[in-house]
């Protein structure tokens, strides 16, 4: 791809920077809190339709599950290396036992995650078929999840092991995908710590303070309530950078980081500093499912590192032009991030 000839050579004169980033990536602890969530991705071959219903018949050759909302963020930091503390909740059922065994095998410290006998693990699951020589298409998906709030006694044990474990730590990130697990009492804890990153979908304001934020751009629009491009679709950079001011006067918070999809991400600092980080993938995407995720695990790590602001948003905007590269929730590694960084500054050294 074709990058601007002055973020090129500013990548190039960081290059050595940021490899050596990557090669620490094993070095940050991190706490994190999420709504845990176990995708589960069903697939068969479509042999008829059935007699009993207008429905297809699949004949099941596999069924796969990984980590997901929250726990994918969990997944992502451990992947990329992260000594990393997970804190949430799951279902007294064979989906939470899924996800422990998950981390577990990732090597992350579940101790963090309470049994909730009152709800069952989120759980979404997607039907997939085929039939012969076709490709796999979804038919239909099906979420097991409670509208019920944790009890007083599950919120109060997560607080009380998120302020355990707050001085052993180099950040707390929340993963909050709306399912209940960050009570305000909970946010409170995690906000406790003095570097608090925030992957929220919705009601940022109910982390006033954070040290950074991570919302995307339709997150971010909802949070401000306008949209951040003209009325035909086009960008624009006063509104973006006048969302970017509101944002952080919203969440009181010190870096803003909206990601965009196709145009890059923004990162936005309560002194008024901004940077935009280009795309570095915009051909071969095929699933933006988790990417989200991978960007705040990447970011996250850099700036524990003491990464300036910038090389931690290259990090994220570099880990994530990986996962949207394959189907479903997948992480990434520093191995592939290095791969990924040698081409892009080839690439860019070639033009």
């Amino acid at each position: 791809m074709t990058l601007d000839p002055t973020f090129a050579a500013q990548l190039a004169e960081s290059a050595d920077r940021l490899f050596n980033l990557l090669e620490c990536f094993h070095q940050p602890q991190v706490l994190v809190v999420g709504d845990l969530c176990l995708d589960e991705f069903l697939t068969g071959q479509v042999e008829r339709l059935s007699r009993e219903a207008p429905v297809l018949i699949l004949r099941h050759e596999h069924t796969q599950q990984v980590a997901g909302g929250g726990a994918n963020a969990i997944y992502n930091f451990a992947k990329l290396g992260a000594q990393v503390k997970a804190v949430g909740l799951v279902g007294n059922d064979g989906q939470g036992k899924a996800l422990r065994h998950i981390f577990e095998a990732a090597g992350v410290n579940t101790e963090g995650i309470l049994l909730d006998r009152d709800r069952p693990t989120v759980t979404k699951t997607r039907i997939s078929g085929h039939a012969r020589q076709s490709v796999t298409q979804q038919i239909v998906r099906v979420d097991r999840k409670s509208d019920e709030l944790p009890s007083a006694e599950l919120q109060t044990q997560l607080v009380h092991y998120i302020r355990q474990q707050i001085s052993s730590v180099d950040a707390v990130v929340c993963s909050d995908y709306g399912d209940g697990t960050l009570s305000e009492a909970v946010i409170a804890a995690a906000l406790s710590h003095s570097f608090s990153v925030v992957d929220a979908q919705k009601d940022l304001n109910r982390y006033q303070g954070a040290s950074i934020f991570t919302p995307n751009l339709p997150e971010a629009e909802q949070a401000v309530g306008y949209s951040l491009v003209k009325v035909d679709g086009s960008k624009s950079e006063a509104l973006l950078r006048q969302g970017g001011k509101d944002l952080l006067q919203l969440t009181q918070a010190q870096k803003m980081l909206i990601t965009r999809g196709e145009d890059g991400m923004s990162l936005f600092q309560n002194d008024g500093t901004e940077y935009h980080i280009p795309a570095f993938n915009r051909t071969d995407v095929f699933d933006v499912t988790g990417a989200g995720d991978t960007v705040v695990a990447a970011l996250t790590l850099g700036l524990v590192l003491g990464a300036s602001s910038w090389e931690a948003a290259v990090l994220g905007n570099l880990a994530a032009s990986i996962v949207v590269r394959q189907f479903g929730t997948t992480p990434t590694t520093p191995g592939e991030m290095k791969i990924a960084l040698e081409l892009l500054l080839e690439e860019s050294t070639n033009k």
